[in-house]
């Protein structure tokens, strides 16, 4: 009797301790309230997309056509600026050495087309206009001498070595008159044309280089290109700066006046979103305040996803269209931060 049924009723009380013990052991999982109430909006259907906030111009990474040495920072983060506001220098002596130099030249080539275009001197006809009678005096001398020989009826009294050479001396007495004439000629027609024409040249060339040279200085000192504000300021006096597209940009500015969000929309629902859709945009832990957002437009070029939310679902091996919307004025938020984005849709 034991046997027969003392061990079956022995394998149902194990079986029940062992049911009682596993139940016991369960662990008991309250509800757990989210940290962060999940963003929503009050559409029925809708689109999801995460939003990041920047300037209306967007935001402006300062760069430089040249590298060099920051030897000013006129501006901080923070600050207003107008455009052409100067917002840092570097180092341009050697470009001002230069300046001097092209100056200096364009200094000496003017002063040589002046001189061109003031000839002659008043002072320098005079002296030549006496050497022209001095010139026809001397004829005039070797002609007298040359009909006193030839007055001589006897051949025998002169030789004609002497009458030969009274000859030549009137022949270089004219050729003297003649060149001396056209000297002073010369002398009141002025500048050659096309020596003005060289001078001109000459001048153009050198106002040229110094327009160069100006140009380069100018590159040197960094001005703003639009009215707005710093929003990052990563510049300091001292530093070397690169040129070109830098992973971190020297100066970042934008048009702060007017917030806009760049919404990322995953590319399987970007044939959802329309332009006249409702969109609703709250800040990221804080789901309780929706803000109504303006559309503004669509950029053309889907893009790869950049602007991540550190989701745990979130997908990162994707492509996203970017949606831009107008914030209204009065919102808190600053360029840079996230914003969780819902787009009304079919």
């Amino acid at each position: 009797m034991l046997t027969k049924y003392g061990i079956p009723l022995f394998a149902l009380l194990a079986l029940a301790f062992a049911a009682v013990s596993v139940a016991r052991l369960q662990p008991n999982n309250p509800p757990v309230e989210p940290y962060a109430t999940p963003p929503s909006a009050p559409f029925a259907g809708k689109v999801g997309a995460v939003g990041l906030v920047e300037a209306s111009s967007e935001n402006i990474a300062i760069s430089l056509p040249v590298p060099g040495l920051v030897t000013k920072v006129a501006v901080k983060a923070g600050d207003r600026v107008q455009k052409g506001q100067v917002l840092f220098s570097l180092d341009d002596r050697n470009v001002r050495a230069e300046l001097a130099s092209r100056e200096a030249d364009l200094k000496f080539a003017q002063s040589q087309l002046a001189r061109l275009e003031a000839s002659p001197r008043p002072e320098e006809i005079p002296p030549a206009e006496a050497r022209v009678h001095e010139a026809e005096a001397q004829l005039s001398d070797a002609k007298v001498q040359l009909d006193l020989i030839e007055s001589i009826s006897d051949p025998r009294a002169i030789r004609r070595e002497d009458l030969e050479r009274r000859r030549r001396a009137v022949q270089i007495a004219t050729a003297k008159v003649d060149e001396e004439r056209t000297s002073l000629k010369l002398l009141k027609a002025g500048a050659w044309t096309r020596d003005l024409e060289v001078a001109r040249a000459q001048v153009v060339q050198a106002e040229a280089q110094v327009s160069r040279v100006k140009a380069d200085l100018e590159r040197l000192t960094v001005t703003s290109p639009i009215a707005g504000e710093i929003l990052q300021c990563k510049v300091r006096a001292g530093e070397y700066a690169a040129a070109g597209p830098l992973a971190q940009p020297l100066i970042l500015l934008g048009a702060v006046e007017q917030l806009n969000v760049r919404a990322d929309v995953d590319e399987r629902d970007a044939q959802r979103v329309k332009a006249e859709a409702r969109v609703m945009a709250s800040m990221r832990g804080d789901a309780s305040r929706r803000y109504p957002l303006r559309f503004v437009r669509f950029e053309p070029f889907v893009v790869p996803k950049k602007n991540l939310s550190n989701d745990a679902t979130e997908r990162v091996d994707t492509r996203v269209l970017q949606v831009i919307y107008a914030l209204d004025k009065d919102v808190p938020v600053r360029p840079g931060q996230q914003m969780d984005v819902m787009i009304e849709a079919r």
